[in-house]
C-alpha cells in the first residue's frame, strides 16, 4: 500500500539544483491547480471530510492548505529577493487548518487561488537569474534557507500533498 503520508517519499534537499531541475520545479508548480482538479474529480462532499489518514488532515483541509502554504512561501521569495537574508516568520499550519472558515470555504475557492498564485510565482520564478536563485533567508526553527533549495521544497510540496488526495481516493477505491 502507499505511504499515505508521505506518498512521493520525504523531502530531501539536493545536493544541487541545476537551470533543468528548475524548468522542472516550475513547470510542476505551474501545473499544480490542474493535478490537484485532477485528483479531486468525481470526490463527493461527503468525501472531503475524510483525512487522508489516521490524525491527518482531511481532504478538504489539504486542499485550503496548499495555496495557504504558498502564499507564504511566495511572500518569501520576494523577501528573499528584495531583503538582505531576511528573517521570515513561521506560521502555526495545523492552527490554519482548523480556522472557521476552512470548513466553510468550497474547495474550488483554494483551487482558483492555488491557480492564480502559482501563474504569478511561475512568472517571478522565470524572470529570476542564477544569483537571484541564490539568495538566502532565515527561518527561526530552520536557520537559513537558499532560494533554489525552497523551490525543490514547494515542488515537492505540491506534488506531496496532490499524491496524498490520489492515495485515500486509490485507498478507498473512489
Amino acid at each position: 500500500m502507499t505511504d499515505l503520508q508521505y506518498p512521493v517519499g520525504k523531502f530531501a534537499t539536493p545536493a544541487q539544483v541545476t537551470q533543468a531541475d528548475r524548468e522542472r520545479y516550475i513547470a510542476n508548480i505551474e501545473a499544480t491547480a490542474a493535478k490537484l482538479l485532477g485528483a479531486l474529480d468525481g470526490l463527493k462532499s461527503e468525501h472531503l471530510e475524510i483525512p487522508y489518514r489516521t490524525g491527518g488532515w482531511s481532504i478538504r483541509q489539504i486542499v485550503h492548505h496548499i495555496p495557504e502554504s504558498h502564499m507564504n512561501s511566495y511572500i518569501r521569495f520576494k523577501l528573499a529577493l528584495t531583503e538582505d537574508k531576511p528573517t521570515i516568520r513561521p506560521y502555526d499550519e495545523n492552527g490554519w487548518a482548523v480556522t472557521n472558515e476552512v470548513a466553510a470555504t468550497p474547495i474550488n475557492v483554494s483551487v482558483e487561488l492555488t491557480d492564480a498564485l502559482h501563474k504569478r510565482w511561475a512568472m517571478l520564478l522565470r524572470s529570476m537569474n542564477q544569483s537571484d536563485f541564490e539568495r538566502e533567508l532565515v527561518h527561526p526553527a530552520l536557520g537559513t534557507l537558499v532560494v533554489h533549495n525552497m523551490l525543490a521544497l514547494y515542488d515537492w510540496h505540491a506534488r506531496h500533498h496532490v499524491a496524498q488526495i490520489e492515495a485515500i481516493r486509490a485507498h478507498f477505491g473512489w
